[in-house]
């Protein structure tokens, strides 16, 4: 998969919804900066477990926008591989999958 032209096309869909529920997109950007925002944990750490979730809801965009936002935040491969594992630990053979997607999505965003 081409991750960053998946997620280009992601981001123009949701552009397009949000002209038509620009409130509910306020509220969900809002909400979300909120959640990222550094505290008892970091952002990073924070990511990391926005990518465990997404993985187990096998959601491909949700899985591109965490592990750009990864990779934007330095996370390293050693990093990424062990939440990987926990990921497939806790969701078996589905989330394997799935964490391989993430993988390849590490290396994409990191190369570009």
């Amino acid at each position: 998969m081409d991750w960053i032209a998946f997620l280009a096309e992601v981001e123009g869909n949701t552009n397009h919804l949000a002209r038509d529920i620009p409130e509910t997109m306020k509220g969900f950007a809002r909400m979300g900066a909120a959640a990222k925002t550094n505290g008892a944990l970091s952002e990073k750490t924070k990511e990391f477990i926005a990518l465990g979730i997404a993985i187990s809801t096998r959601c491909d965009s949700c899985i591109g926008f965490h592990v750009r936002s990864l990779v934007r935040l330095g996370a390293t491969l050693d990093e990424l591989n062990e939440a990987l594992a926990m990921a497939s630990y806790m969701g078996g053979g589905p989330a394997i999958a799935y964490s391989a997607k993430a993988r390849e999505a590490f290396e994409q965003f990191s190369a570009g």
